[in-house]
């Protein structure tokens, strides 16, 4: 929904309330995923659909809207500070900004190829609400009261049948947009983000509502730093040039300049029926379309009190030309990167870089990169993360954190594509070994006897090593055998017992400690006297056998 913001267009007293409610209602039907009108006719895009790449039908939706004058405050020219004064027009309220630069940030960090600049947000937040009815939100970003579009029954306005039963917009019957950036519910279902990190997505609250924003403005492989691809953008928001205009003046506006100004002091235009609320609840659908205004076009220069803009009528958005083949980005590609292949519980030796490659087969810089950690393995980059989002330098590479094996062994696999995009990327097979043993000995000599029927006194202790060095976490399996040279299980002599009690002679899941230390559970004796073995063998293949006694005591 996109509420008459700044002043109103008047044609004469018998038409201001009709005209107003016309531009505000008609706006509504356009928030993301409605169903797009258009002066020519033309198919409008469906509900809940996701953005595209692809232009929608073109021509003017019927979208209308006065922009107050685009001066920026105090002149801040090319200084990066923001002024700290200025006019209202100017000041965005102090959570409804936060909310804004938050949502850059965040997609910054998970999708850097977007290049979303807060200003955007802030310049389809001031169209589709007033910044949140100038920042009438709570100390969590939530409106004190939902902000609701019209009825969206068709007469007049989009037909769009309930999605959701009423939970968000209160009508069970139709849909309506909702909240300050006016998602249509069942677009709300598909893109909803929980921004305050509260646990719930709620398009009331406008953190909430703008890193959704954000979102669906990046989807696909947008670039919001191309112009064309943020035409396209802010035409899948609302398919209306006429709102693609004034979303792009607003925009170029706030990068002029802006600044904080506390919550609830936001400039809105007075509510068309007197009331306190600047963005009115219809709670129904207006009569059929009213004749728009005599001009729908945004002004430079503030409305006369006796109606009309004076000032001149801005040009549309130029469309920059596509970029060149050195400039747009074909893929990434492995850049040397070696076999991955680490001991459970150890780090990778070799690290993943790639390259990212233009249509030219040259480098290309400033490409965001996302590795990621895929198949049935623990192992994990630096700080446990499984996905890490980097860009590539002036050589077009980029390498990726230190890769950690776990405790799981087998193969996973490593992919690492651009960022947010459908292009081709290089793929790494890992392989995880279990800790292994070259030997294995006893930490003592003691003679290991028992009478029959009883258990043995001592203990049996190794310890592993591997090449010399401690070999911690290695796995054993214990084994009473027959013979050392035909190694089987004996059926008679010393055994152990399992968590039951029950006698069992082979022992696995056996692994050393820290120290590369094993103590081997109790050992008990049947009533068979004689000389018997026990075999340790450790992963790896070290092997190591002790004798065992069993024999009555003497008289």
């Amino acid at each position: 929904m996109a509420a008459q913001f700044g002043r109103r267009l008047r044609r004469g007293a018998t038409t201001t309330a009709v005209a107003a409610l016309a531009v505000a209602a008609l706006s509504a039907s356009q928030g993301p995923g409605a169903v797009l009108a258009s002066d020519g006719g033309g198919e409008g895009r469906t509900s809940g659909s996701a953005p595209s790449d692809d232009s929608a039908a073109t021509g003017n939706s019927p979208y209308y809207t006065d922009l107050p004058p685009l001066v920026t405050p105090n002149k801040p020219g090319t200084s990066t500070n923001l002024p700290l004064t200025g006019t209202a027009e100017s000041g965005i309220p102090a959570s409804v900004l936060a909310a804004y630069k938050k949502a850059q940030q965040s997609i910054a960090s998970s999708d850097a190829a977007c290049r979303l600049p807060w200003q955007l947000l802030a310049a389809i937040g001031k169209v589709e609400s007033g910044q949140a009815r100038g920042g009438r939100v709570d100390a969590n970003g939530t409106t004190f009261s939902p902000i609701l579009g019209p009825v969206l029954d068709g007469r007049g306005f989009a037909m769009i049948k309930d999605t959701d039963n009423g939970a968000y917009d209160g009508d069970a019957t139709h849909d309506r947009a909702v909240g300050p950036m006016q998602f249509i519910p069942s677009t709300w279902e598909t893109w909803g983000q929980d921004g305050n990190d509260d646990g719930r997505k709620d398009p009331n609250n406008i953190y909430d509502a703008a890193l959704a924003a954000g979102r669906y403005l990046c989807a696909g492989s947008r670039d919001l730093a191309v112009a064309a691809d943020l035409d396209r953008a802010v035409l899948s928001y609302n398919h209306s040039s006429e709102y693609l205009r004034t979303v792009r003046s607003w925009f170029d506006y706030y990068r002029r300049g802006t600044h904080e100004i506390p919550d609830g002091t936001g400039v809105v235009p007075p509510p068309l029926d007197g009331g306190s609320d600047p963005i009115p609840d219809t709670g129904g659908s207006p009569s059929p379309t009213p004749t728009p205004p005599a001009s729908s076009k945004p002004s430079t220069e503030p409305s006369k009190p006796g109606g009309g803009s004076t000032g001149p009528t801005p040009k549309p958005p130029t469309i920059t030309p596509a970029p060149s083949p050195s400039e747009t980005l074909a893929g990434v590609e492995n850049a040397g990167t070696g076999a991955l292949t680490a001991t459970a519980g150890d780090a990778f030796a070799e690290r993943i870089t790639v390259r990212a490659k233009n249509r030219l087969g040259g480098p290309l810089a400033k490409v965001s990169v996302t590795f990621t950690v895929v198949g049935d393995t623990d192992a994990a980059f630096a700080g446990g993360k499984t996905a890490v989002t980097l860009v590539t330098g002036a050589d077009g590479t980029v390498t990726a954190p230190v890769l950690q094996a776990g405790g799981t062994t087998g193969e996973f696999t490593v992919r690492a594509a651009a960022t947010g995009r459908s292009l081709p990327g290089a793929t790494y097979t890992a392989t995880v070994t279990a800790r292994q043993a070259d030997a294995i000995a006893r930490t003592d000599d003691k003679a290991l006897t028992a009478a029959p029927g009883a258990e043995f006194a001592d203990a049996v202790a190794v310890k592993a090593t591997y090449k010399g060095a401690v070999a911690s976490g290695v796995a054993v399996t214990a084994t009473m055998i027959t013979d050392a040279d035909e190694p089987a299980e004996n059926d008679k002599g010393p055994y152990f017992k399992d968590a039951e009690g029950n006698t069992v002679r082979t022992l696995t899941g056996l692994t050393t400690d820290a120290d590369g230390s094993l103590v081997l559970p109790k050992i008990y004796a049947d009533d068979t006297a004689g000389t018997y073995k026990l075999r340790l063998t450790t992963e790896g293949g070290a092997t190591v056998v002790i004798e065992l006694t069993v024999e009555a005591p003497a008289a």
